[in-house]
């Protein structure tokens, strides 16, 4: 039976694409302040920034492609099950070839109602206002903002439950409730922690390769 590989990814594996980090160090997203753009009073507030916004998003997504690491990364299930749990919102890992994804924060490639929140579509064109619903609801990014819960919580637990290998990318390990999983792994489950910046360390079983997202998963490769 191949051993279960659970990766962990966040804004790190992406930026190497050409993807922007979710928040830079000054607490803006793309010239805007993340409470603007990224929240459901932000969105009550003036609804049209936010559409705009992400519509520049989903625009930016075509221009980029999986890098080497997302590709690896797919490689992977030529010799273990293979389950990658992201907080990315971007399409780079399925489009480099991983087939089971879980995307914590929604994805940019979705929309769903401001009515039913499980009326999910897939939307790859501008969101508008005046784009609504089969009720008649306005659209809205499938997005997980701050302040909503975060749906796929549950069963990103269920999966870290069954590890036998953690891999951790590209990830301050800061943001609850994402930051909480490596907590779910078995006990003596071992984690490699890829990041130029490591904020994990002394923790039992914890291999830190402390290099960018192409360059570790190479390492990591190596050392599984």
């Amino acid at each position: 039976m191949q051993k279960h590989l659970v990766i962990l990814t966040g804004a790190g594996i992406s930026a190497e694409s050409g993807i922007k980090t979710f928040r830079d160090a000054d607490g803006l997203w793309e010239g805007h302040d993340v409470m603007d753009v990224a929240t459901p009073e932000g969105f009550a507030r003036n609804p049209e920034l936010v559409l705009n916004f992400y519509n520049q998003r989903r625009k930016q997504l075509f221009e980029v492609n999986p890098n080497q690491a997302h590709i690896d990364l797919a490689g992977f299930e030529n010799d273990y099950r293979v389950s990658i749990i992201t907080q990315n919102v971007d399409d780079l890992h399925e489009r480099a070839g991983s087939t089971n994804v879980i995307h914590l924060h929604g994805e940019l490639l979705k929309v769903r109602s401001t009515y039913d929140d499980n009326d999910i579509r897939e939307w790859k064109t501008d969101v508008l206002l005046g784009d609504v619903c089969k009720k008649g609801h306005q659209l809205r990014p499938h997005i997980v903002w701050f302040g909503e819960e975060v749906p796929m919580i549950e069963n990103a637990m269920r999966i870290c439950e069954t590890a036998d290998i953690l891999v951790i990318i590209g990830t301050s390990m800061q943001v609850y409730p994402a930051a909480g999983l490596m907590h779910y792994v078995p006990a003596n489950t071992p984690i490699f922690y890829i990041d130029p910046r490591p904020a994990l360390s002394g923790k039992q079983n914890l291999t830190v390769i402390a290099e960018t997202a192409t360059v570790g998963v190479s390492k990591l490769r190596n050392l599984l």
